[in-house]
């Protein structure tokens, strides 16, 4: 899922549905990944409609929690059997403007190299800090993100896992830390394969996208699955903004995880019960 903080008809939320398959002509032995369809979601209800519905697992690509440095900085949690869920309750009690003022007060004495707080997985995913309010603003994104994922009774792996009660669908939706520059730098490095600028959009990033998507289909990159892009493919390359091919690097995260869910879905053992982890960092 490529997840944004404000979604609208023109910036919406894209969820890649895709499923496991056997082999195949194109992707040789082992399992696939298929992509079935991207779809979009304009708006809260309609996205929220979807998070209660059925069983699922899935990779979302914002922060699910906050580093430990700056919860304390807050005078909020930091141990307890649900504190992932504590503090998001929190984070849901205030405005996000509120938010963010929090963050910057937090930031504005420190200096300058070392004015924000790390989780212990922003190292190895290379991801932005989860408190960051401006390019990108993932701390809009949480708080946007991370209650609604504690409202529908989700499993968190090694964040969360709900009581019976508290589950309508118990066992059947898994969400999971998603971050698709993790998959596309390990093909890329650091060039850009997407803009929301439309005067950005010229031909090296659709080249990018071009050598990002040979690569999801040779299976090369960290989680070593082939994906089958099937009628999604041309959309993948031509979109400039990328929603749909972050939406796509998200699910492969998700099948990767699902792949080893007797293992802890690949998770690092211990893992902080506050600030979580991103998968296949």
């Amino acid at each position: 899922m490529d997840f944004t903080s404000a979604p609208t008809r023109r910036k919406p939320i894209a969820l890649a549905f895709a499923r496991l398959v056997p082999g195949g002509i194109r992707c040789g032995d082992g399992e696939s990944l298929l992509i079935e369809r991207i779809e979009r979601h304009a708006d809260w209800p309609t996205f929220e409609r979807w998070l209660a519905a059925g069983r699922w697992i899935a990779a979302f690509d914002f922060p699910f929690g906050l580093p430990r440095e700056f919860v304390g900085w807050l005078g909020w949690p930091l141990e307890g059997e649900r504190v992932w869920a504590e503090v998001t309750r929190r984070v849901a009690a205030l405005s996000r403007d509120a938010l963010v003022e929090r963050c910057r007060a937090f930031c504005a004495p420190r200096p300058a190299g070392s004015k924000f707080a790390h989780r212990a997985t922003d190292g190895p995913a290379g991801s932005s800090p989860s408190m960051k309010w401006v390019n990108p603003p993932v701390v809009r994104m949480l708080h946007a993100g991370a209650p609604r994922l504690l409202a529908c009774g989700a499993t968190l792996p090694g964040l969360l896992e709900p009581a019976a009660a508290d589950v309508p669908c118990a066992g059947g939706r898994i969400a999971l830390e998603g971050y698709p520059g993790l998959l596309a730098r390990d093909v890329l490095g650091r060039a850009s394969y997407k803009s929301d600028d439309p005067r950005k959009a010229g031909a090296a990033r659709r080249a990018a996208r071009e050598q990002l998507v040979a690569a999801l289909e040779a299976g090369r990159h960290r989680c070593a699955l082939r994906v089958d892009l099937g009628t999604q493919r041309a959309a993948c390359l031509e979109e400039a903004a990328a929603d749909g091919l972050d939406a796509v690097l998200c699910a492969v995260q998700a099948a990767w995880a699902w792949q080893r869910r007797g293992e802890g879905f690949g998770l690092p053992g211990g893992i902080d019960p506050l600030e979580g982890w991103i998968v296949g960092a």
